[in-house]
């Protein structure tokens, strides 16, 4: 009988491992490489605030700026000083080239080229992260239910209240699969 215990519990725990690893996959960010194919420049006149405008972002997407280490790098840093173009106070500091930042949390997220006169001709973002009730549209009143002649539009391509409810589902089986496998 003890060994048939043993036996469930190993399966379960199997299980609780398979589910962590789907987990994983459903939880993840999306990478955005910052001023696309441009990357992250002076050369060409690429209007970072306008590329933001474009994107929804999310915690836990990626912010990938890729650029000459020789002739730029990315500062984090905060409001006052990416009005001002002040490089002086960074939060954090990347040089590789090849810099991956995973968003964290919700809130203004900015970062300008610390380079002298970079920033000043427009190599600066602010990724804004919206929280869950400030990105969707109000509710509505339920509607009729259209015809059979109704055109359903085609799906959006921009990340809505699904990814929300994933990651809040991740988090919260994550932390149950924690609890039930620290009893085993």
């Amino acid at each position: 009988m003890k060994n048939v215990l043993g036996l469930e519990r190993a399966n379960i725990c199997v299980f609780m491992m398979a589910m962590m690893c789907g987990c994983m996959q459903i939880g993840g960010g999306t990478v955005y490489k910052v001023g696309d194919s441009a990357g992250w420049t002076t050369i060409g006149k690429v209007d970072y605030k306008q590329w933001a405008a474009t994107k929804t972002f999310q915690v836990n997407d990626v912010i990938l700026f890729e650029y000459s280490s020789q002739f730029h790098n990315v500062m984090q840093v905060k409001h006052v000083h990416y009005k001002s173009c002040n490089a002086s106070f960074p939060i954090t500091t990347h040089t590789s080239g090849n810099d991956s930042i995973t968003i964290t949390k919700h809130g203004h997220h900015f970062f300008l080229c610390g380079v002298p006169g970079h920033c000043q001709a427009g190599q600066k973002v602010d990724i804004n992260v919206l929280r869950l009730s400030d990105s969707l549209p109000p509710s509505s009143p339920p509607t009729a239910l259209p015809t059979s002649s109704a055109i359903v539009p085609a799906p959006s391509s921009s990340k809505g209240a699904s990814f929300y409810v994933l990651s809040w589902f991740s988090y919260h089986l994550w932390m149950v699969m924690a609890v039930v496998v620290a009893l085993f």
